[in-house]
């Protein structure tokens, strides 16, 4: 798992399960609010806005809100977000997204998910390092999260 740059973080794990079965925890929005902690009140559809709460300990006054770019089954899924808007103070909705992209690769050991969140360098300097950083930290415990969900 590493992060490159200060525009893009990227993380790769090996997951012990089939392409399929990583396609359903990543894009039924039922089983991705598992691993990823949150609460959604819509499914993931390319082209609408998928929001709900955070349940993760001490961010449950979040909301929750991502644009779905696309859904290439079993491949390719994206998103767009909000990085790190943690403040419920803060309208952070004029502000640019950044692009979260899960790639699928199946592999002999199971599947290859590569998670990819680029254009931190478009997002306000004030808060740029801050969102990389906590995101960047936030990836790595999201893949082990989806890995343990997917092996159990």
């Amino acid at each position: 798992m590493k992060a490159s740059s200060s525009d893009r973080i990227q993380k790769t794990v090996l997951l012990n399960a089939s392409r399929p079965r990583v396609w359903r925890a990543l894009t039924d929005s039922g089983e991705f609010g598992q691993w990823f902690r949150v609460k959604l009140e819509n499914r993931f559809a390319p082209g609408e806005t998928t929001t709900g709460f955070v349940t993760y300990p001490g961010y449950e006054h979040l909301n929750f809100q991502v644009l779905v770019e696309r859904m290439d089954a079993e491949h390719y899924f994206s998103f767009r977000w909000h990085p790190y808007a943690v403040d419920p103070e803060v309208d952070y909705s004029g502000e640019p997204t950044t692009l979260v992209e899960f790639k699928l690769e199946a592999v002999s050991q199971g599947t290859r998910l590569t998670v990819t969140e680029s254009g931190f360098d478009q997002l306000p300097e004030k808060r740029r390092s801050e969102a990389f950083r906590m995101n960047d930290g936030g990836w790595t415990t999201q893949c082990e999260n989806i890995r343990k969900h997917v092996d159990s």
